[in-house]
This record gives C-alpha cells, sequence and structure tokens, in this order.
C-alpha cells in the first residue's frame, strides 16, 4: 500500500512540475494568413499594330463620257495583285472590344481591260493600261468572339478615307467609222481621296501576354480612281480627261501582329513561412 502511494504522489508530482513549465514558456504567436493574389482582371490598355499581306483587286466598270445614242461595254476589267503594309495604334477597352487606327500604303498594282463603243457608222474598242495605288487611313472596331486554346476569332468593319493614285495610264483605240483608224492617247499621273469602309474576319493567336499574331481577312472598298490629263501619241489633241474607274474593291488576306503596351502584370506565388 505505501509503494502505491508512493507512486501516485510521484505522478501527481510531476504532471504539477510539468504545468508549471509549460506556464513559463512563451506562447508562440501562429505564422500571418496570406491571402492568394487576385487572379488579373479584364483590363484596358493601348497597343501598337502592324500587317503585310496581298490584294486581290478589281473594279466595277470604266466611264468615259461618250457620244449621244452610243452604247458602251466594259471587258476583262482588273488589277494584278499587289502587296500592302500597314501600321497602327490601337486601343483594347476589355476582353471582347477594341479599336485601332491604321495608315495603310497598297502597292501598285498593273491595271487591264478594254471597253467596246458601238454608235450609228461608229465601232470602236479602248484597250486600257497603267497601275494603280493607295494610300488608306482608316478607323477599325472589333469584336472578340471567344477564346478557345489560345486562338481568338474576331470579326470587325472599319471606315476612312483612300487617296487612289492612276500612274502610266494609257489607251490604245481601235475605231471604224467608217474606215479603219489607230489611236493611243497618254494620260498624266493623277490621285483622289475618296471615302473608303472595310470588313473584317480573322483570327488571333496569343503568343504571351503582351504579344499577339494575327490572320484575317479583309473586304475592301476603295471608292473610284481617275486618270489626269491626256495627250494623244501625235499631239493632235490633248485637254481633261472624262475617264474615271469606278468602285474599286480588293480581298486581303494579311498577317499581323499586335504589341500591348500594358499587359497584365505576372503575380509571384506567396511566400510560406514555416513556424
Amino acid at each position: 500500500m505505501r509503494s502505491v502511494k508512493s507512486l501516485l504522489a510521484a505522478g501527481a508530482a510531476s504532471l504539477i512540475s510539468s504545468m508549471a513549465f509549460a506556464a513559463d514558456m512563451p506562447i508562440a504567436a501562429p505564422p500571418p494568413m496570406y491571402a492568394p493574389p487576385p487572379p488579373p482582371s479584364d483590363f484596358g490598355g493601348w497597343y501598337l499594330r502592324g500587317d503585310v499581306g496581298m490584294t486581290n483587286q478589281s473594279a466595277k466598270r470604266i466611264d468615259a463620257v461618250i457620244a449621244p445614242g452610243a452604247t458602251r461595254t466594259t471587258e476583262g476589267l482588273g488589277f494584278d495583285s499587289s502587296p500592302l503594309f500597314d501600321l497602327g495604334v490601337g486601343y483594347r477597352f476589355n476582353n471582347w472590344f477594341r479599336t485601332d487606327v491604321i495608315g495603310q500604303y497598297r502597292g501598285k498594282a498593273n491595271l487591264h481591260g478594254a471597253d467596246n463603243v458601238i454608235a450609228p457608222g461608229f465601232v470602236g474598242s479602248n484597250n486600257y493600261s497603267g497601275s494603280k495605288s493607295e494610300w488608306v487611313v482608316m478607323a477599325n472596331a472589333y469584336v472578340d468572339l471567344g477564346t478557345w486554346w489560345c486562338i481568338t476569332p474576331f470579326i470587325g468593319a472599319g471606315v476612312g478615307g483612300s487617296y487612289n493614285k492612276i500612274s502610266g495610264f494609257r489607251d490604245d483605240g481601235v475605231s471604224y467609222s467608217p474606215g479603219l483608224n489607230n489611236s493611243v492617247a497618254y494620260f498624266a499621273d493623277n490621285g483622289k481621296w475618296n471615302l473608303a469602309w472595310a470588313a473584317h474576319a480573322g483570327l488571333a493567336y496569343k503568343v504571351n501576354p503582351g504579344f499577339t499574331v494575327e490572320l484575317a481577312y479583309s473586304y475592301m472598298n476603295l471608292g473610284d480612281a481617275a486618270p489626269g490629263n491626256y495627250r494623244l501619241f501625235d499631239n493632235s489633241a490633248s485637254g481633261p480627261s472624262t475617264i474615271k474607274i469606278k468602285e474599286l474593291t480588293s480581298h486581303d488576306v494579311k498577317l499581323g501582329v499586335r504589341w500591348d503596351l500594358n499587359s497584365p502584370p505576372a503575380y509571384m506565388p506567396p511566400l510560406v513561412t514555416k513556424g
């Protein structure tokens, strides 16, 4: 019995001693809690853009003053393909809407075509040659349609102005009135501004948060064009031209890039401290 009491007394003394030692120890503060950073939110921001591409151009018809009672038909009117280049600056308002303003140069495209004129006692044909080029300034708006596997389809529209320049225009004419006649007329280079508009569609691939590559199609309506004053090859006649090339249009394919000037910040994972 005495040994049991001794054991109980020793156990009680040990428990009291342990409690006293624990009370003397400083209480360690728990490690600070780190809230994870918020995910990047939609942001607006400025971007730069550039495009290179090729044009596929056409015109509706060639108009010119003809004699009363005569009829005119246009044959084979068109242009060869030409390169295009543009630069611009834009602003993204959110993850689906953005706008930009571009300046575009469209290289010289060779012109080919003819018209036939028939009137009482007269039959004639005019074979045209020359080239045209354009400077385009256009404001565009785009809607991004969602992103799948980093690819974003988009559509857009634009409006602006196009400076259409006709160079080296020439008219090789043949007529019978009666009797066969040949003539060649040379025309001065000439350019003028027109209202222009466009419709766009394409795919964008985000390479990284600040750099995007685009493959796009644009339908462009560039207005009209006209050569300058004419001069016959033998200088027998000269003066203002009445020729107009009506409704220039183009189907363009472009490869473009966009650089975001204020891409969203990259968040570092929180530091974890061990107690």
